[in-house]
């Protein structure tokens, strides 16, 4: 697939088909996503892949702040990612000191970078998803059981699309966005 069709194409998808992603296709999509660039190459991102129906349900139902979309969402995906990153190293010296005033949230940054390529990765595989922001990072993480040095940042459905995707939303012009100096 060309890069630019990629980026046009992808669209955030929350219905799927029941079908299971295999393993195979998962490394493929995490084989281009970590050379997301990341601080001083830090490569902190992590992908936990949630495949467990109970632990699924139990995120939905316990850990999405009752906002009933994500629930459904989560319920209906085949597969949740939990995309977290390895703390106090983006934006940190080896000293634990912060390299610059953005102090740690080149976390974020990091993980924003991450969450992107991995679902244009995906898309590049046939597989659908969308990134869900509204959760409790702590409940997930206990009920993901994710290690302790490791924040939660994003939590992405994933699965294969049921039915046609929609055309792009309007999007606002290149002059709108771009100021020259």
């Amino acid at each position: 697939m060309n890069f630019e069709n990629c980026v046009k194409e992808r669209r955030s998808v929350r219905k799927f088909t029941e079908e299971k992603i295999s393993h195979e296709t998962f490394e493929k999509i995490i084989e281009l996503a970590r050379f997301a660039p990341s601080w001083k190459n830090s490569q902190t991102a992590r992908y936990h892949i949630i495949e467990d129906t109970d632990i699924k349900t139990k995120v939905a139902e316990e850990a999405v702040m009752n906002f009933v979309f994500n629930e459904k969402t989560i319920k209906r995906a085949p597969a949740l990612v939990v995309l977290a990153a390895v703390g106090k190293k983006s934006g940190y010296e080896e000293d634990g000191s912060f390299s610059t005033s953005k102090e740690d949230r080149w976390e974020v940054f990091d993980a924003g970078i991450a969450c992107q390529t991995f679902c244009l990765s995906a898309y590049n595989e046939g597989v659908g998803s969308v990134v869900l922001g509204i959760f409790d990072d702590k409940k997930v993480k206990e009920i993901c059981e994710i290690p302790e040095e490791e924040n939660v940042m994003a939590l992405i459905a994933v699965g294969y699309r049921d039915g046609e995707a929609k055309a792009a939303p309007e999007r606002l012009e290149v002059k709108d966005l771009v100021s020259f100096k």
